[in-house]
């Protein structure tokens, strides 16, 4: 369906002013529900590993670029090197959105039709200087809940142009014995490298899956593919942020590395878990990088 009103949205339904969107789904219960899936104490990170490269000229670089650096770094020396209290400090340059960094989006980070979440104007959200509705201010303080995997690639990765639908996630509930309910957070493997490709078109999530997510009221959403490149929907070409980010307030998690995720729910045959997202605590940022860790 191609009219905007009949696009899940939560554009006031937590208040006019809320940029926590759909992480309030998150409540007392659901954590707890999260903490009771700790029994063994086996881990996992969901995060790319970064080795910044050193800063040579100027420190900003497009993240448009695939290969451009993910981080840049520079370390300054403090005080004299024979002293006893001499030491080491770090400027770090990062580009929040870079497709080879892991980073959690902000309900502001896609507008969609000159508004962004909860329903406000582009201009009276975002500035230069920082973002005054939606920013990272909403998760600032850290993410707990209950994680679930949905495992689409367990006979290979998924063919190229492959359209994910809600029946593709369902079929995997049924196939690894969990339910996504209400808080829960949804990790999702294609099988797949995540960032754009130009020579393949990569499988990617449809507005039929995001209804689904809308439904069983999804808080948080990462997945080895998101988006695909070119896009299986010629109509909403990127729904997991224009309709997930951009109507629903669902923050994302970007570039996450599932991997070692999937090996271990495959080793203990568990897809549920208490999953922790905690990037730094900084206000009125559009994305921040994040660590998530499941644990078991």
């Amino acid at each position: 369906m191609s009219n905007a009103e009949e696009l899940p949205s939560n554009w006031g339904r937590w208040g006019d002013e809320d940029d926590k969107g759909t992480l309030n789904l998150i409540t007392d219960e659901v954590r707890a529900r999260a903490a009771a899936e700790v029994r063994t104490g086996h881990w996992a990170s969901l995060a790319m590993p970064i080795e910044p490269a050193a800063i040579m000229s100027g420190p900003f670089v497009p993240s448009t670029i695939k290969e451009s650096p993910v981080q840049q770094l520079v370390v300054h020396q403090v005080g004299d090197p024979g002293d006893t209290s001499c030491a080491h400090v770090d400027v770090l340059i990062v580009t929040n959105h870079h497709p080879r960094s892991t980073h959690l989006d902000s309900v502001s980070h896609i507008s969609n039709n000159g508004m962004v979440y909860p329903g406000k104007p582009v201009a009276e959200a975002i500035t230069p200087a920082g973002v005054r509705f939606g920013s990272s201010t909403g998760f600032r303080a850290g993410i707990v809940t209950r994680g679930v995997l949905l495992d689409l690639a367990v006979d290979g990765p998924l063919p190229a142009g492959y359209a994910v639908t809600s029946e593709d996630l369902e079929s995997a509930e049924k196939r690894q014995g969990v339910h996504v309910e209400s808080g829960d957070a949804l990790v999702v493997r294609m099988g797949w490298e995540f960032g754009p490709s130009l020579e393949v078109s990569q499988p990617g999530i449809t507005v039929d899956a995001i209804r689904w997510m809308h439904r069983r009221e999804v808080s948080l959403y990462a997945g080895d593919v998101g988006d695909g490149y070119p896009s299986v929907d010629p109509v909403h070409p990127t729904p997991l942020h224009s309709i997930g980010i951009g109507r629903m307030g669902m923050p994302l998690v970007d570039a996450p590395n599932v991997e070692e995720l999937v090996v271990l729910c495959k080793e203990l045959d568990r897809y549920s878990f208490m999953l922790t997202a905690a990037p730094p605590r900084v206000s009125n940022a559009t994305g921040l990088p994040v660590n998530p860790i499941a644990l078991f």
